[in-house]
C-alpha cells in the first residue's frame, strides 16, 4: 500500500468529491451569487460533442444554482479554475509539493506526471499562490513562546547586475520566526534600517522578546519591545554567554532549509517570483511535523487556500518560466 493509492489521486470523480469536502466543508456554495441552498447536482452531464469525443466528456462535480441559474463546480473561484489539468493530477502535484521538505522542481513534476514543463511550472506556481497566507496577526504575543527571532539572508542574483564582492548583486530576504511557532518571510529591496525596522514593528507584538544578531540596522531601534536580545556574531558568539535564551539559531535553521531547497532543487528563481517561493517554504515550515501536521493534513491545508485566488498565465520572456 502507498499513500498514492488513494482514489482521489487516480479517479476524477473521487478527486471532485475529495475537493468538495475540502472547499465546501458545510455543503456547496454558489461561487457566482453565494447561495447556500437550492443547489442541484447535474450528474452525468456531458460537454458538447467534438471530433475527438463524439459523445462528449462527462463533467464531474457539475452543479446548478437555483437562485442565479448558473452552473459551476468546486474549481470555480479557485486557482484551479479554467485549468486543463485533470483534478486528480492536481492532487498529485499538491501532495508532492507539500510532502517534500525542500520542494520539488517543475522538471521533476513534468517527468513524473507526464505533463508539459509549462503545465508543471504553472501548476506549481498556482499552488504556491494557494499557500500564501497573508497573515497579519502580531507574532510573539499572548499564547506563544513570546520570543521572535529576526534575521536576513541573501539568495540568487539580481537581473542585469554582474557578480561582485559582497551581497549587492543578490536578493535580500527578511524572516521573522517565532520559537515553537511560525515564520513570516518577505523579500526586501535592501537591509537598511528604514526598510526592515518598519516591517519588524508591523509584525511583532510589543510584549515579545526580540532576538537579532549584531547587525547595525537594528542597533537602538528595537527598544519598544519587552526585550531586544543581541548575539554577537562578529565575535563568533552564536549563543549569548550571559543568557542562553538569546540566539538566532531558529531562524538560521529555517534559512538552511530555504537555501538547500532554492540552490539544490529549484537552482534559479527570478526576483518577480521570489515571493511565491518564500510563501511555499513558509507554508511547509508553519505546517511542519513538529507542530503535529503531517503530509496529508498539510496538503489539505494548502488546498483550503485555493479559494478566492486566481493566477493567470502570460509569457513575457522566453527565459521564463523557470524553476
Amino acid at each position: 500500500m502507498s499513500v498514492l493509492d488513494a482514489p482521489h489521486f487516480h479517479d476524477e470523480e473521487a478527486a471532485f468529491a475529495k475537493l468538495e469536502s475540502i472547499v465546501w466543508p458545510n455543503g456547496p456554495v454558489c461561487p457566482h451569487c453565494g447561495a447556500l441552498d437550492r443547489i442541484y447536482p447535474l450528474n452525468g452531464v456531458r460537454s458538447k460533442a467534438s471530433k475527438k469525443n463524439p459523445e462528449g466528456i462527462v463533467r464531474h462535480g457539475l452543479k446548478k444554482c437555483g437562485h442565479c441559474r448558473k452552473q459551476f463546480t468546486c474549481r470555480v473561484g479557485t486557482v484551479f479554475e479554467s485549468s486543463h489539468l485533470p483534478l486528480h493530477k492536481w492532487f498529485q502535484v499538491a501532495h508532492l509539493m507539500c510532502s517534500s521538505k525542500k520542494g520539488v522542481s517543475s522538471h521533476q513534476l513534468h517527468r513524473n506526471l507526464q505533463v508539459s514543463y509549462e503545465c508543471a511550472w504553472f501548476a506549481s506556481h498556482r499552488l504556491r499562490e494557494a499557500m500564501r497566507s497573508g497573515a497579519l496577526a502580531p507574532m510573539g504575543g499572548a499564547g506563544s513562546s513570546g520570543v521572535t527571532e529576526v534575521d536576513s539572508t541573501y539568495i540568487g542574483r539580481k537581473k542585469g547586475i554582474a557578480k561582485q564582492r559582497g551581497t549587492a548583486h543578490k536578493h535580500a530576504v527578511l524572516s521573522l520566526v517565532e520559537r515553537g511557532g511560525e515564520v513570516r518571510s518577505v523579500h526586501v529591496e535592501n537591509e537598511k534600517a528604514s526598510t526592515v525596522v518598519p516591517i519588524v514593528n508591523a509584525n511583532i507584538a510589543r510584549e515579545a522578546r526580540v532576538m537579532t544578531d549584531d547587525a547595525l540596522q537594528f542597533e537602538n531601534k528595537l527598544d519598544d519591545y519587552a526585550e531586544h536580545g543581541v548575539v554577537n556574531h562578529s565575535a563568533k558568539e552564536y549563543v549569548s554567554r550571559a543568557d542562553p535564551t538569546v540566539h538566532t539559531n531558529t531562524v538560521e535553521g529555517y534559512f538552511s532549509i530555504f537555501k538547500r531547497g532554492m540552490k539544490g532543487v529549484y537552482q534559479h528563481c527570478s526576483e518577480k517570483h521570489l515571493h511565491r517561493y518564500l510563501a511555499e517554504f513558509d507554508f511547509r515550515y508553519n505546517a511542519r511535523s513538529a507542530l503535529g501536521v503531517e503530509d496529508e493534513a498539510r496538503t489539505e491545508k494548502a488546498l483550503r487556500g485555493i479559494k478566492g485566488k486566481r493566477l493567470t498565465y502570460r509569457v513575457t520572456d522566453r527565459s521564463e518560466p523557470s524553476a
